[in-house]
């Protein structure tokens, strides 16, 4: 069983599974395709599955596919991070803004990132491993990122829990501004 909770952005919603615990340890099923039906009444057909691990301080993003967009149901196994999605669809009301939601292996959240948006994260624990669902398969020559510190979209990270500057891949550091960034029609 499984609970939704939609966010200021429509259609990113913040999923939360049942979680059996004891002194044991805990169980919990981390997806099933009926309960994400009846929750959202979506059925997308997830054909990847990555899981990426990350040190404290690392930022990735804000990536989309602006061709073969990928919906993403993403969630935490170890670690804390901020985990944020970004509105790129022109003929959305809520084109340009953002949301944010802390996801770790302690709240078993997960988030539901619909194609069409922007995604990234920062890890805020020592590392994370973070874990995701895609409906699209990766395709590197439609990738892009917007830069994760565009001020027009104002994207209120929690830097001051770092140690430091974000540790940003050669790519991330490259994204490019909201006003030059190709949007969804």
């Amino acid at each position: 069983m499984f609970t939704a909770t939609p966010t200021r952005l429509p259609g990113v919603l913040i999923l939360e599974p049942q979680v059996f615990g004891d002194a044991r340890g805990f169980f919990m099923e981390s997806f099933n395709q009926r309960e994400f039906e009846r929750l959202t009444g979506l059925a997308p057909a997830f054909v990847q599955d990555n899981h990426s691990r990350s040190g404290h301080g690392v930022l990735r993003g804000l990536h989309y596919q602006i061709r073969r967009p990928q919906g993403k149901l993403v969630r935490i196994t170890s670690g804390r991070v901020f985990d944020v999605a970004v509105d790129m669809r022109a003929s959305s009301a809520h084109f340009g803004r953002w949301v944010g939601v802390e996801l770790s292996a302690e709240n078993h959240r997960q988030l539901w990132v619909p194609a069409g948006f922007a995604h990234g994260f920062v890890v805020l624990s020592d590392s994370a491993d973070f874990l995701y669902k895609t409906t699209e398969y990766y395709a590197p020559e439609h990738e892009r990122s917007l830069a994760w510190n565009d001020s027009h979209v104002g994207i209120d990270w929690p830097l001051d829990q770092l140690k430091g500057a974000p540790l940003l891949s050669a790519k991330d550091a490259k994204g490019v501004a909201w006003g030059d960034a190709e949007r969804f029609d």
